[in-house]
């Protein structure tokens, strides 16, 4: 090559940088706008959220909020990630009852028994109610009395999720904590029982407005955690289930050989630990632990999308993460109702660390 040529080699390898450059560029922008789009589609609209919630609730009053949780819970699933079921069957059941307002958490006594001595939440982890008290500690430490136990319930079930494996998405903030709890009765009229074929399910969370594909996608929670073997029993003795997998059934009577045992069995037993989809996988095999569970693959009203599901982890994704919002804002208290707990299970008027004008008044100025 002459030195008359160089130039002109060095103009088309310029060029040809240029070229390669521009089409990294482009692909670069296509996968993040892909990456966008994906994640947008887990975030509610505006449209959709209850007056006094919002996606910024505590972006001036606690704008670190979000990531105490995280980085708490991080630490907590790393030694224990059953927690992780744990924290969200505490939405799960706060919310059914009254709505999202933390009324769960409120200790009881002998002659006031409070939401977690009924029946359906016995079974509830003791573990789970420390740990939402701990969060409280911790954001209140350094932000002040202005998040309140039922939005610091929401955000360790949006974590629960997103660390096992889930979805992460943006959860609208802003409630507040009710004053008093449930009665029995309120619980046992709105905790579904495992035993409770698809019918109930359907028409039970149809009076909270939920469809049958809410009911599918959030009966995906059990993706993750454990059920005691008096929950499924009948299932095996005295007449073994005809739904069930045969061989799926011996497993379940080594593990529970009597009603009374206090095992435990898998819910998932693909992927137990992670937030998947594997769950609907199980029912297509016929190995749902519930009754509620397995008959939703029976029933025909909601058989295909138990197997939309199996087939389709991003559909299920994206019915969880919309029918857990729609849950998260059930009859939730904003504004001027409730208030925020000092401690999460204790109501400020029963705390006698509240004892001074000031520390009662310290929430509404905290919000000013």
């Amino acid at each position: 090559m002459t030195n008359q040529n160089l130039p002109m080699a060095f103009s088309k390898v310029i060029s040809l940088a240029s070229l390669l450059l521009a089409i990294s560029s482009l692909l670069l922008a296509s996968l993040l706008a892909v990456s966008e789009a994906h994640y947008n589609s887990y975030l509610p609209s505006s449209e959709h959220l209850v007056k006094g919630l919002s996606l910024n609730f505590y972006e001036h009053k606690c704008p670190d909020v979000e990531y105490i949780v995280r980085k708490h819970l991080k630490k907590v699933f790393k030694e224990d990630i059953g927690q992780a079921a744990g924290l969200l069957r505490i939405q799960f059941h706060d919310c059914f009852v009254l709505g999202c307002d933390g009324s769960l958490l409120l200790d009881g006594t002998t002659s006031d028994p409070s939401e977690q001595q009924a029946a359906p939440n016995l079974s509830l982890r003791p573990e789970a109610f420390e740990i939402i008290n701990d969060l409280r500690e911790l954001i209140h430490k350094q932000c002040g009395r202005v998040v309140s136990c039922a939005d610091i319930t929401v955000l360790a079930a949006r974590e629960a999720v997103y660390l096992s494996g889930g979805p992460e998405y943006n959860v609208p903030l802003g409630r507040r904590d009710r004053l008093t709890f449930a009665t029995q009765a309120e619980v046992l009229a709105n905790i579904p029982s495992p035993n409770s074929n698809a019918s109930f399910l359907l028409t039970s969370l149809a009076t909270k407005k939920f469809d049958a594909t809410d009911v599918v996608a959030l009966s995906g929670a059990h993706t993750i955690g454990r059920g005691h073997c008096g929950s499924f029993f009948g299932r095996l003795f005295p007449t073994q289930d005809p739904t069930m997998d045969p061989i799926f059934a011996d497993d379940l009577k080594e593990i529970c050989p009597e009603k009374n045992s206090t095992n435990t069995a898998h819910l998932d037993i693909r992927t137990p630990n992670t937030f998947d989809n594997k769950y609907y996988v199980d029912l297509v095999n016929r190995e749902g632990l519930f009754t509620s569970d397995q008959d939703l693959y029976t029933d025909k009203r909601t058989r295909g999308i138990v197997e939309s599901f199996a087939e389709d982890q991003e559909l299920f994704f994206e019915k969880f993460v919309h029918a857990m919002i729609k849950m998260g804002q059930l009859s939730v208290l904003t504004g001027k109702e409730g208030e925020i707990r000092a401690n999460c299970s204790v109501s400020n008027s029963n705390n006698p660390k509240l004892v001074s004008p000031v520390e009662e008044d310290y929430e509404t100025h905290a919000e000013l």
